[in-house]
């Protein structure tokens, strides 16, 4: 099937392989032989590397004789010979691969000095090497050793105007390029083209018109050069592929009163939403301070060899702007020019720099670096660069014009500005530059010179539309022609929420919509069966339950008056507190009434009341150990559990009410909470995991620490290690974990979850099915832990009957690094195998100690169904609450213990209560003693 395919398009070339590099869709019209129609960049691209190729083999071929120069590939057998020391221009035609290499070297091998191999030579114009240049160069390699029959280990880069020579390792390149083979074979394979999605590399290709046409036909999502590909595909996963589709996702978001100052990001559906209006957007309101004397900068240069050639400044002279240039013929002139553009800038009074991008920002701090001597007057440049305005502060994140990008060319092109040049482009100077370069032909010169021009026009009218939009903003936004993101209604306001309305009488009619309201005042005068519903329930409201025991409490009149020391009393009448709560049976519960009578004294003195008793609570112990049962072991929310209360013992219970409880319960338990950390932290054997949860500020972390007997949960604001270091701090035992690094600083004995690791294995091995090493390696780790389980299945968890398994885990890791695997997921599970060696059988050594991570993941469990009744609302205070009832919980389930029976029992120390038994019998005994805080 592969010949047939490389049959019909042809072998993979080079020149293929730097089109996907690229885009996918490049690469796919190339093996089709497509001919795009914008081909003045890519042929200038061309152009320019066979000059610099010619004047690199120049240099090169300078540093070996004539006898030692073969022109083209040899034959097999003079490459086997070593014969020839360079080789140029060698082509390697194999039926799937075709290499057209520049040149081929003879270097010795970096391992043995008399053995010596071929390594490939490239040549790329650029000053800097990119990771294209690395794949390319590597492929030549990976063709290279068809040939030869050696894989060179490195190869050489000759790039940049002074012809530098890089040499490079070629392992880690030559298996992304098999990578890269396997994706072009499988593209060629398709009988329709990839969707264009546009990236960074449109403006230099040569299908760059066809793409864009596509993808505004489409309103494709990637016309939006402020999304990169990951976003793309997380857009794209929820169901929006367009640009109108995602500006219907735009919300406004409220400004943070904790950090006011916070920098705004840019968000990608509010340019949507600009675009499908057709108007500018503005968040907040952006300040432009008034600039007496603006100077409009542009400066073009050559960012590879990072030399710069024409600066240009528009400022104002008079009642008109007149421009300067400052020109440099070559990198030696570079000085002049600065020079001469500081000597117009010191004539102005208090000039300030405006100019859009950060190239210019880095142009004003190479200068200073470059050339310190250039003038006497140190704090001008300093000045320069500290007052320097660029407008991408303003359209990056605070304006946004309707445009796809915020390139000058499309905001300036939205405002009605052209350019002279009809293809003028970044690009396109550097191809007139270079042109300029060989030809010194004035025209080109003076193109250059007005497209400089014309960039600073374009700067400074984008100031002054930024400059109009701020003052509307600030002093009538409502009038504005931009529309404030704070004054957007929403697209679609049927929710739930704050209403607001256009006219003040809706507020009233929508008032009288509610179903309350009409249930109540609308509906109950026309139908006699809710009259009577409401009126019932009215009366059930105002009934108070009925008391069940009634208690006179002893009289405590106190001795001394603490506020004026007196010792005369009087009775100042009796009162009387109701105690709701529930007395437990075998048959079930029941609602329990106390009524307490005591009586009130007043001081003769001072005329101040006394209770004579602590303060009292409204609920007894059995009830709010029924409530926190309901809440942390049956995970009813607290809003459920109130209508609960209500419906079966008539005791109406506020969210409020219940939120209360839960707090004064974990604060109860914070005791108990604390010893089991502290028998967790000193006992042999600890497992830990730890899951994500939301809370208001955001996403926030939650550790689980458990051995056999007991289950601690503790909240944490990130996922570092800090809290597993501080709740192991004196732990001495064996930690059981999953692989997440962070464990890893521990100072302790570890054994990682083995089952993790399974899982990992299977997953990789059915996501590549036809990965012969990664089958070989599945088949190795199931053979050597089958016998470790089926020992523990017989014998349990006993070092004395698992330590002869030791054997088969040397044999398993002598086998592992003898194997040379080529796949980059069975080498990286090479290595992780190395990496934990001394972590993933510890089990075999001590008793007790279980393979895999089981009983943090049960505890998880349980966390996880609480934390879906939590929900995202919560604080880092609830959440705590609930950490610590829930650690009480998991603990009394894992030591056989009913956890409604401990928290009516009002234990605080879980061994106390016992199991079995004696738990049930804990279970049958009623609480009606009067609760009390002090």
């Amino acid at each position: 099937m592969a010949e047939a395919e490389a049959t019909v398009y042809g072998p993979i070339t080079d020149e293929i392989v730097a089109r996907f590099l690229r885009c996918e869709l490049e690469a796919y019209l190339e093996t089709r032989k497509v001919i795009g129609s914008d081909r003045e960049f890519a042929d200038w691209r061309r152009r320019s590397r066979d000059r610099f190729k010619q004047a690199a083999l120049v240099v090169l071929r300078s540093r070996y004789s004539d006898d030692e120069i073969h022109v083209g590939m040899p034959a097999a057998a003079a490459l086997k010979q070593r014969r020839w020391r360079l080789i140029i221009d060698g082509i390697v035609e194999i039926p799937m691969l075709r290499a057209c290499m520049d040149a081929v070297e003879l270097a010795r091998s970096p391992k043995n000095g008399f053995s010596s191999y071929y390594r490939p030579i490239r040549f790329t114009p650029a000053d800097k090497v990119g990771k294209s240049d690395k794949l390319l160069l590597a492929f030549d390699a990976l063709a290279l050793s068809r040939v030869t029959g050696m894989v060179p280990p490195t190869g050489r880069i000759v790039h940049g105007h002074r012809h530098i020579r890089t040499t490079l390792a070629l392992a880690q390149p030559i298996r992304e390029v098999r990578s890269v083979l396997a994706k072009i074979a499988a593209l060629r394979a398709r009988t329709a083209p990839p969707p264009p999605v546009l990236n960074k590399h449109c403006t230099e290709c040569e299908f760059r018109s066809r793409c864009r046409a596509d993808a505004l036909e489409r309103d494709d999502l990637s016309l939006l050069t402020g999304l990169n590909g990951r976003a793309l595909r997380t857009w794209n996963n929820k169901g929006i592929s367009t640009v109108s589709q995602l500006s219907y996702t735009f919300r406004p978001h409220r400004r943070s009163k904790r950090q006011p100052s916070r920098p705004v990001k840019h968000d990608p559906a509010l340019k949507a939403l600009a675009i499908r209006k057709r108007q500018v957007h503005v968040i907040g309101t952006p300040q432009w301070s008034n600039i007496e004397n603006p100077v409009y900068l542009d400066v073009e240069g050559v960012p590879d060899r990072e030399f710069y050639y024409l600066i240009g400044l528009r400022y104002r002279s008079g009642d008109h702007y007149v421009y300067r240039p400052f020109w440099a013929d070559d990198p030696s002139k570079e000085g002049e020019m600065w020079a001469a553009c500081l000597r117009d800038l010191r004539g102005m009074d208090m000039p300030r720099l405006i100019h859009y991008g950060s190239y210019e920002t880095q142009f004003l701090k190479r200068m200073k670096a470059r050339y310190p001597d250039l003038t006497t007057d140190s704090n001008l440049i300093e000045s320069l660069i500290t007052s320097s305005l660029n407008l991408i502060s303003f359209t990056h994140a605070q304006i946004y014009f309707p445009t796809y990008s915020n390139t000058l060319k499309e905001i300036a092109g939205f405002l009605g500005f052209q350019w002279t040049e009809n293809n003028a482009s970044g690009l396109n100077s550097l191809v007139w530059r270079s042109e300029w370069e060989d030809s010194r032909d004035p025209v080109i010169k003076q193109k250059l010179i007005t497209y400089n021009a014309d960039d600073c026009e374009a700067v400074r009218r984008l100031a002054e539309a930024i400059t109009v939009i701020c003052r509307e903003q600030e002093l009538s936004p409502a009038d504005a022609r931009s529309a404030n993101v704070n004054g957007l209604m929403g697209e679609y306001p049927r929710r739930f929420g704050p209403f607001q309305y256009a006219v003040p009488a809706f507020e009233k009619i929508n008032t009288a919509a509610y179903w309350d309201y009409q249930r109540t005042k609308i509906y109950i005068r026309s139908n006699e069966r809710l009259r009577r519903i409401s009126h019932a329930q009215s009366k059930s409201r105002e009934k108070h339950p009925p008391v069940n025991k009634s208690v006179q409490t002893e009289e405590n009149c106190p001795d001394v008056c603490p506020k004026c020391n007196s010792t005369k009393f009087c009775r100042n009448g009796r009162y009387k507190h109701l105690v709701a709560d529930l007395r437990f049976s075998a048959g079930g519960i029941r609602r329990w009434v106390v009524e307490y009578h005591f009586y009130r004294y007043q001081c003769r003195h001072c005329k101040n009341n006394y209770n004579g008793l602590p303060r009292q609570e409204r609920f007894g112990q059995s009830l709010k150990a029924y409530v926190v049962y309901q809440i942390i072991e049956l995970r009813i929310s607290q809003i459920a559990v109130g209508r609960n209360m209500g419906s079966l013992f008539s005791l109406p219970m506020s969210p409020t009410a219940i939120n209360s409880l839960k707090g004064k319960a974990a604060k109860q338990y914070d005791a108990t909470y604390k010893d089991i950390l502290r028998r967790i932290g000193v006992g042999p054997l600890v497992h830990a995991d730890e899951t994500k949860i939301m809370v208001r500020n955001g996403a926030r972390y939650v550790w689980v620490f458990t051995n056999m007997e007991d289950v601690a949960y503790v909240y944490s604001d990130s996922r570092e290690a800090g809290i597993a270091k501080e709740v192991l701090a004196e732990f001495r035992g064996v930690l059981v974990s999953d692989f997440y690094s962070g464990y890893d600083s521990l100072d302790c004995l570890q054994q990682k979850c083995l089952i993790h690791l399974m899982r990992d294995i299977n997953g990789d091995v059915l996501s590549e099915p036809f990965n012969v090493e990664m089958q070989e390696v599945a088949r190795s780790f199931a053979d050597l832990l089958r016998p470790m389980i089926a020992s523990i299945d017989r014998f349990g968890l006993k070092a004395y009957h698992l330590r002869k398994h030791r054997r088969a885990v040397n044999l398993f890791y002598r086998t592992l690094s003898a194997r040379s695997y080529k796949t980059e997921v069975a080498l990286a599970y090479k290595k992780r195998f190395e990496k934990n060696r001394d972590k993933l059988f510890t089990f075999l050594d001590h008793d007790g100690v279980p393979w895999n991570n089981n009983n943090a993941e049960h505890a998880i469990k349980a966390f996880a169904l609480l934390r879906n009744v939590i929900g995202p609302n919560s604080t880092p205070k609830g959440i705590r609450e609930y950490l610590v009832l829930l650690s009480v919980s998991e603990t009394c389930r894992c030591k056989g213990i009913d956890f409604l029976s401990f928290l009516r029992s009002g234990e605080l120390d879980v061994d106390t209560i016992g199991t079995g038994k004696r738990a049930l019998k804990v279970g049958k005994r009623g609480s009606s003693a009067l609760p009390t805080v002090g």
